[in-house]
Order: C-alpha cells, then sequence, then structure tokens
C-alpha cells in the first residue's frame, strides 16, 4: 500500500459492517482479528466477533479528509453501505495483496 490515509469497511462473522481508517490495513485487520501483538489495539466492536472479510476501502489524502468520509459512511443505512461497497468508489480491487484478508 502506498502512503496515505484509508477508509476500511470490514464484513462480520454476524454480517455486520464495521467502518475505520488507517495508515496500515494489513497491521489494523491483525489488530481487529486479535492476531497482532497487542491484541487490545483492536476495535470494541470485534470483541465477541471476528471481521471475516474486507469489502471496501478508499485512498484519502489526509487524516481529516478520511475521518469525515468515515464518518459520512457511518451515517448511511446498511443498504446505501452496500451499494457504496458496490460502486466504482471501492479501490479494493486495486491492491489485490489484500484481497486475502479474511479470505485464507
Amino acid at each position: 500500500m502506498s502512503n496515505g490515509w484509508y477508509v476500511y469497511m470490514i464484513k462480520a462473522t454476524d454480517e455486520r459492517l464495521y467502518t475505520g481508517v488507517t495508515i496500515d490495513m494489513s497491521r489494523r485487520w491483525d489488530e481487529h482479528s486479535g492476531n497482532s501483538p497487542q491484541p487490545a489495539k483492536g476495535a470494541k466492536f470485534f470483541r465477541g466477533r471476528k471481521p471475516e472479510s474486507l469489502v471496501f476501502l478508499m485512498k484519502s489524502e489526509t487524516r481529516s479528509s478520511a475521518c469525515k468520509q468515515e464518518s459520512a459512511i457511518k451515517k448511511l443505512k446498511r443498504a446505501e453501505k452496500l451499494s457504496l461497497v458496490l460502486s466504482n468508489k471501492n479501490q479494493l480491487s486495486e491492491y489485490p495483496d489484500l484481497l486475502k484478508l479474511g479470505n485464507i
């Protein structure tokens, strides 16, 4: 992954969607799934459920813009989030190394 900030959505094992921001998606995935040296760094959302797959990724130039995009996505209804996953705004296909997250 190149430098910058990323807005992402992860589908959990219970089909719920989690939205967040990061500069390192692989590291963040490991934190959420409890596979990092500091598993407590994962989001509270993933206590009691596990991440299943990365379904959305969008690059942002600054932390500020990434947080604004994250906030806007979190306000969407589930159907709108699923539409976003299928839209041309989803840049996940540009990062083939990340497509395998959760699909191992």
